[in-house]
């Protein structure tokens, strides 16, 4: 594929939402171009849930599958590199890729997630998205009635211990510290048999991502079988950024209904757009994201 290939979207990010957005336009009969790094978020979860017709399927099976059916349009296009410059030009956009490639596009569509910037705790991230989760609606029937842990603390960690009672009474708020719960939320927490520990953690011990016990700072430990825990992240990509895309307060792209970001021309969908992570919210911002860009271009003739 030669650099300065002129295509009419450039898709940044190759996985659900991405390759949805791609091919919305493909049967559109649009020259597109997906631009992807192969790092989603969710590469070590074993199986994918909630998501009609794939539930229980590994992730990369349905990223495999997409790929393929993607594919069959003609005009759909898929580079593995990273993009890591964009620029505004008179024509549209230009972006460059860690590789040294460049191409041109009419429009640009971020797909490009983000990265989750977990706890230095030392076997967490060993365990993130296998035995540490993030989302009960993706992960907490496989672990109901477990023992359960939420590592968190202050509002967070009172309404989501709140939230996942409902799949196990079996559960422990770990504070990773002195509790910064009210005395309201303590006592609330408390009346729903749901523990309380303010120790600091300072080990995740498992197997294979199989998390068992937690290790604490003093020297004790806890058995467990499940922890769920919301990570801070960041932008996978900054180039939206650099083109002048504003971020909400929450640190996600700003997009309309149709997918808009604040930069005319610029879309984006997916985990870098919404706190809702799931495979089936990121194909149906993809398709939307997709279809009002070719509408878009369509009206855009007359």
């Amino acid at each position: 594929m030669k650099s300065n290939t002129h295509y009419e979207v450039i898709i940044v990010g190759g996985s659900y939402s991405g390759l949805a957005a791609a091919m919305a336009l493909g049967r559109s009969l649009r020259k597109v171009l997906i631009i992807d790094g192969q790092q989603p978020c969710n590469r070590q979860t074993p199986f994918s849930h909630n998501f009609i017709t794939h539930d229980g399927r590994p992730p990369h099976e349905i990223a495999a599958i997409a790929r393929k059916q993607v594919l069959t349009y003609p005009t759909v296009h898929i580079l593995n590199d990273l993009v890591v410059k964009g620029v505004k030009t008179e024509a549209g956009f230009q972006v460059e890729t860690l590789e040294g490639k460049v191409y041109k596009a009419d429009r640009l569509v971020f797909a490009s997630g983000v990265r989750d910037l977990l706890p230095e705790i030392s076997g967490l991230s060993d365990c993130w998205g296998i035995s540490v989760l993030h989302c009960p609606y993706c992960h907490g029937y496989e672990v109901k009635g477990a023992d359960t842990g939420i590592l968190g603390n202050g509002e967070f960690g009172f309404e989501f211990s709140m939230l996942i009672s409902n799949w196990t009474d079996r559960l422990t708020l770990f504070t990773n510290g002195q509790s910064t719960l009210s005395p309201e939320q303590t006592a609330k927490l408390q009346r729903g048999n749901i523990k309380i520990v303010d120790k600091k953690v300072d080990l995740l011990v498992h197997k294979d991502g199989m998390i068992s016990h937690l290790h604490f700072e003093d020297g004790t430990s806890h058995p467990i079988e499940a922890v769920y825990t919301h990570a801070p992240f960041e932008q996978s990509c900054k180039v939206p950024e650099q083109l002048g895309c504003q971020l909400d307060e929450d640190g996600y792209l700003m997009v309309d209904s149709r997918q808009r970001t604040t930069i005319e021309g610029i879309y984006a969908c997916g985990d870098n757009t919404t706190r809702m992570r799931t495979v089936a919210n990121a194909v149906a911002m993809g398709t939307t994201a997709g279809m009002m860009l070719n509408k878009e271009m369509v009206l855009g003739k007359f």
